[in-house]
């Protein structure tokens, strides 16, 4: 699916590839990047749902494509945008290191970082970098699977901290760090 996002981007796009539209592609390779190099967890889920959502989650974003007719804002605002979800879920990654996977699982909480401000800072950044990307593909499609991919990443925090509230190590994170998503907010 990544390989069919990338052609889509970069070999069938009419117009100049946009920062918003590389960010995505970097967005979505450093998934496949830390997937292969992540550590066997703890305890993971057996549940189909878990699996079900995640897969979504993580999947549905890969269905994405440019637009042709300019964006709803500047390409420099949806570049950088999409550029501050990048950092994000890249200084995520980079905290959790091998730790990161896809369905939920307890490969050892971390609480460096982006964790110090909101327990979920790579699925904010995901949705950072899909806002930027959208603003600049604006599109029915586009909104079609993006508010697919958020509505199972937002199920996913759930299930994943579902699963993790067994583990004490969470527990007091949550009560240090209480946003999942944005501070003050969520």
């Amino acid at each position: 699916l990544y390989g069919h996002l990338f052609y889509r981007i970069v070999v069938t796009n009419t117009e100049a590839i946009s920062l918003a539209d590389g960010i995505l592609l970097a967005s979505e390779g450093m998934v496949l990047f830390f997937l292969l190099v992540r550590r066997r967890s703890q305890h993971m889920t057996g549940d189909p749902l878990d699996w079900f959502v995640a897969f979504t989650g993580t999947l549905a974003p890969l269905a994405v494509r440019p637009e042709a007719g300019g964006g709803l804002v500047s390409a420099g605002i949806c570049g950088m945008i999409a550029l501050m979800g990048f950092s994000l879920h890249i200084a995520a990654k980079l905290t959790l290191r091998r730790s990161f996977g896809i369905v939920p699982a307890n490969r050892g909480v971390k609480i460096g970082g982006p964790y110090r401000w909101v327990r979920h800072p790579m699925y904010a950044g995901y949705m950072a970098t899909y806002v930027g990307f959208l603003l600049a593909n604006p599109g029915l499609w586009n909104l079609f699977v993006y508010v697919i991919a958020v509505g199972a990443q937002l199920v996913r925090i759930n299930r994943e901290e579902r699963l993790l509230s067994g583990d004490e190590s969470y527990r007091r994170l949550i009560e240090r760090t209480p946003y999942r998503l944005v501070p003050l907010i969520y």
